[in-house]
């Protein structure tokens, strides 16, 4: 009987809220929102990252958490813009597609579905494309945070609208010229 591989978790709790990090060998495989009104998307995430990994979670750290958290140190203190860690994706061909899109997505910007669906080359499939951003188990390091709706509204965000505003504005602060106020319409 083959014995399950490990995915190592550990906490980080980040200005807007708690994430939890996960790694799978020497990848990052888990950075998700954890709060209690999203439980649901939790549970889906870490149900997929386990089925596709035939992994099971262990608390614990690894160079490849700590060296994230470093990272999310120096994105919150202003002096990160891109992330250089191996990242495992656990999804289908087309929300990795998806997944690579949002890792391309310049720092201090906003896109709305619909213009990620078209770049894509899918400009019919804005509700697949909505799909893969919110099951991104990776959130800050692929930046599903700048895509917005169709009317400039922050949608739905597995860290919450209040998360999402903080991450934009940080962006903001730091690139300057974006303002979550004009993405909300205000």
């Amino acid at each position: 009987m083959k014995h399950p591989q490990t995915i190592l978790i550990s906490h980080y709790d980040s200005p807007c809220g708690r994430l939890l990090l996960g790694s799978l060998g020497d990848a990052l495989c888990l950075c998700d929102w954890r709060s209690s009104a999203h439980a649901n998307h939790a549970e889906r995430v870490d149900t997929r990252l386990c089925r596709a990994f035939g992994a099971v979670y262990a608390a614990g750290s690894s160079p490849v958490i700590d060296r994230a958290k470093t990272c999310l140190d120096e994105y919150f203190a202003g002096r990160r813009r891109k992330f250089d860690l191996p990242l495992a994706l656990a999804g289908t061909p087309f929300q990795r597609r998806v997944w690579e899109a949002l890792a391309a997505l310049p720092y201090g910007t906003t896109v709305t579905y619909g213009d990620l669906a078209r770049g894509l080359s899918c400009e019919g499939a804005v509700r697949a494309v909505a799909g893969a951003v919110a099951a991104n188990a990776l959130s800050v390091f692929l930046p599903c945070h700048r895509v917005t709706a169709v009317a400039g509204s922050m949608g739905g965000y597995a860290g919450g609208v209040g998360a999402k505003i903080f991450l934009l504005e940080l962006e903001k602060r730091v690139a300057g010229g974006f303002s979550a106020d004009s993405a909300l319409g205000l």
